[in-house]
C-alpha cells in the first residue's frame, strides 16, 4: 500500500537526494495515509 501512494504522490530517490527533509515529511504523510485506511478497513468494516 506504502508504495502504491508513492508512486500515486511521485515521491521518489531524486527527491531524497535533492531535500532530504521534504523526502522524510512526504514519506511520514504517506506512512499515516496507510496507517488511516487500514485502521479503517479493520475497525469500521
Amino acid at each position: 500500500m506504502i508504495n502504491e501512494l508513492v508512486k500515486k504522490e511521485n515521491i521518489t530517490e531524486e527527491l531524497k537526494a535533492k531535500d532530504q527533509l521534504a523526502w522524510v515529511a512526504a514519506m511520514n504523510s504517506i506512512k499515516a495515509q496507510a496507517e488511516e485506511i487500514i485502521y479503517n478497513e479493520l475497525i469500521y468494516v
